[in-house]
């Protein structure tokens, strides 16, 4: 049986679903302390199981984008605030190259919040 949070990646349409699959792979592989949930609907990553990040969706530009939990809490220009009161996303352009360099360099960030 499909688990929900399998569902969710194959519900979505290329180009997005193969941009969203590549950043939950990359994500996971990033550290080795870094596992998987469906919280609150969405793929979630912990940090020794404390919520760090998440992958969506942005509803009005139909971007995916990187949600960082503690995101008002490290400084970096590709994040971007909205209405939100302490967490940011990073949107990512799936008919791009995906912007590995700065996604690294965003996740090492809020990982050093966390250790």
């Amino acid at each position: 049986m499909l688990r929900e949070i399998d569902d969710y990646f194959l519900q979505k349409d290329e180009p997005v679903k193969g941009c969203l699959l590549f950043l939950r792979d990359y994500i996971q592989h990033f550290d080795t302390n870094i596992t998987e949930a469906w919280k609150y609907k969405m793929p979630f990553y912990c940090y020794k199981g404390k919520m760090f990040c998440y992958l969506w969706v942005h509803k009005k530009n139909g971007l995916p984008y990187i949600g960082i939990v503690e995101g008002k809490k490290i400084d970096h220009p590709g994040l971007i605030i909205e209405n939100r009161s302490r967490m940011t996303i990073f949107l990512i352009d799936p008919n791009k190259d995906l912007p590995v360099d700065e996604i690294s360099a965003i996740l090492k960030m809020v990982l050093g919040l966390y250790k």
